[in-house]
């Protein structure tokens, strides 16, 4: 794009005291022509841009004109390329790359080191474990979309297992507390809605262009829904001591000690399926002393787990002892 290449000329002239014009058009891809084009549209802009010839000649910025290059700290730079590469990571988009270049390129040899420095202190990774080039993707998918202004079609899977089909108009991607979801208005529900893209199946970017609706994101509509209070249970839980670790790395100061040593917490969280395979995934370290109902429901789901188990090692043991069995009888193992 014309403004890019503008702004990234621009920069290279901050940098460097003098380029030659043959030199930018080659970097750019471009005709020397539309290189000297440029240069005007930089001088109307208000920056004073100079041709000087010889054999030390070329293009630089006009003597006694200084664009302050100090806009940003070493300390705002480092900032910013940390935030940038911990978003490249999760996000595919070379723009992010060619950004951070743009702001090296105002940097001198040391201040470049200083800077990388600096990022190299802090460092940002969103990946998951092991990788997920399904959400990658998703992601990819949906930004286009969201900058073309065009409907999406997919299959959800609601956090009860239900499934339907929706359109929706999409507006922005969110990450929130290591998962990606998408903000957008919803033609099955007529409203804003948050969608976790792991639940989405068979996404498809449809050729309908729609008008963008009033969408107040800055102000975090989904935590409105997230904290309804009908939404919420407050469960009392018992740890075992060896997962002491656990629960102070998941529930803080929200847990607290019996007098007789058990660790106890007590923290509200909303009920549904993510709630169980939750409480569940502590194993026989934890015991939900309260609400009954939970209480209840995970024992069932316990039960089922155990039985399931069981009766196939109870397959696989029945099989082995009538192996044995025609062994023992000098029977051949091939007829079982």
């Amino acid at each position: 794009m014309k403004l890019d290449r503008l702004i990234s000329i621009l920069v290279i002239l901050l940098r460097k005291e003098r380029v030659q014009a043959k030199e930018l058009a080659e970097r750019f891809g471009v005709s020397v022509r539309t290189i000297l084009r440029d240069v005007d549209a930089i001088n109307l802009a208000g920056i004073p841009i100079v041709t000087y010839q010889g054999v030390n000649g070329g293009i630089g910025i006009a003597e006694g004109y200084r664009l302050d290059k100090s806009v940003l700290t070493e300390n705002e730079m480092a900032a910013l390329i940390t935030t940038l590469k911990g978003i490249g990571g999760s996000i595919p988009d070379n723009n992010n790359d060619m950004l951070m270049e743009k702001f090296k390129n105002t940097l001198s040899v040391q201040q470049l080191d200083r800077v990388n420095t600096k990022a190299s202190q802090l460092i940002i990774d969103l990946v998951p474990w092991g990788g997920n080039e399904s959400i990658r993707g998703k992601l990819g998918e949906i930004r286009q979309a969201i900058e073309t202004k065009k409907k999406i079609e997919f299959e959800y899977l609601d956090s009860s297992g239900n499934k339907t089909i929706r359109i929706v108009e999409p507006y922005s991607l969110i990450l929130k507390g290591q998962n990606w979801y998408m903000y957008a208005w919803c033609h099955v529900r007529e409203d804003f809605r948050f969608f976790k893209l792991s639940r989405i199946r068979g996404m498809s970017i449809t050729e309908v262009v729609f008008i963008p609706r009033e969408a107040f994101v800055e102000e975090h509509p989904w935590e409105n829904e997230w904290q309804k209070p009908d939404k919420f249970i407050t469960l009392e839980l018992m740890f075992e001591d060896e997962l002491r670790n656990i629960a102070e790395e998941w529930f803080g100061e929200s847990i607290y000690f019996n007098p007789d040593g058990r660790i106890m917490a007590e923290i509200k969280l909303p009920e549904n399926n993510w709630l169980y395979g939750f409480l569940l995934s502590f194993g026989s370290g934890i015991e939900v002393i309260n609400p009954p109902h939970i209480r209840e429901m995970l024992g069932k789901k316990a039960k089922e787990i155990v039985e399931k188990y069981l009766n196939k090692y109870d397959r696989q043991l029945s099989c082995l002892e009538c192996y044995n069995v025609e062994k023992a009888k000098g029977g051949n193992k091939n007829e079982l």
